[in-house]
């Protein structure tokens, strides 16, 4: 057991990769709040869980501005809970699998961060369109819809996995091999058709999810990296060393230029990883790293 835990700990908090963190605070919180909650139930009857009702109206987001100016706290809580076990299985093989992807070619800084701005975008468009649209102003929508669910973080980073590397392929069961861009296509389609349908909220928020990732990659590939730039806010200033001219020197690292590896980006987005040059990958390699700190 305790190599196990030691294992988790490894892969959350040392191994450097954001995706499994992020998994993990998903995994944790919604066994914290269900595992709870059914003990709770053992001696109150199921179906009646106040630890459900609590973090319901606590936690989740609501689209009633009301409601919304003193639980300004929802828009960042939402986005790491779920509605129930397949819910959250699903958002989370997502960010898996397109998670991994976007890591490798741009390594681990803009993991975190990508999933907090399209959870906030999805949350943003949700509240704007069940106030503003007559199809749900008209009916009071808002006064009892909140949002739930990692799906509009998850889709700013598969989005911008696919717009990352539009022709990168992979293998789906019963299919067989299909680009991203196809895949992902696919998918904002059946996103904006379900508008029309029971879960409206959900399928708007995926499409904020969507447009934010999208907007930021091409961003990237124009040298506009602004998730990039707040993520080093946060990083330990590096201590300075004092360099004996008498001593021997290091060869000096040669870190690639910001107009270079936007060039390699575009020819990524354009004819994918594979047309790169060995000189171009070894180049996206040091990037990678030298963004890793």
């Amino acid at each position: 057991m305790s190599t196990l835990w030691q294992d988790i700990q490894y892969k959350l908090l040392k191994s450097g990769n954001k995706v499994s963190l992020l998994i993990g605070i998903n995994v944790i919180v919604y066994l914290a709040i269900n595992a709870t909650a059914i003990i709770e139930q053992l001696f109150t009857g199921f179906g009646n869980s106040t630890i459900l009702a609590y973090t319901n109206e606590y936690l989740l987001l609501p689209s009633y501005l009301p409601k919304l100016l003193y639980r300004f706290w929802t828009p960042f809580t939402y986005m790491f809970m779920h509605a129930g076990i397949f819910h959250i299985l699903f958002n989370m093989l997502w960010l898996y699998w397109m998670g991994q992807i976007f890591e490798e070619y741009l390594g681990n800084k803009r993991t975190i961060g990508l999933y907090i701005f399209g959870g906030l975008a999805g949350g943003l468009l949700f509240v704007a369109c069940y106030n503003l649209l007559p199809a749900f102003a008209s009916i009071n929508t808002a006064a009892g819809a909140p949002l739930v669910g990692a799906s509009a973080s998850v889709m700013a980073i598969v989005v911008a996995t696919a717009t990352l590397l539009p022709n990168y392929t992979i293998s789906l069961i019963l299919i067989g091999p299909v680009k991203l861009k196809w895949l992902v296509l696919c998918y904002v389609i059946i996103d904006f058709l379900g508008i029309a349908g029971s879960n409206a909220g959900g399928e708007i928020a995926h499409l904020g999810g969507a447009l934010l990732g999208f907007i930021y990659i091409k961003q990237l590939q124009r040298g506009h990296d602004w998730i990039g730039s707040i993520s080093k806010l946060f990083e330990a200033k590096p201590k300075m060393k004092v360099v004996s001219h008498n001593g021997p020197q290091k060869k000096a690292s040669t870190v690639p230029r910001q107009d270079e590896v936007d060039r390699i980006l575009d020819k990524i987005s354009g004819s994918g990883y594979e047309s790169l040059t060995k000189q171009e990958k070894e180049t996206l390699f040091r990037a990678s790293n030298n963004n890793e700190g």
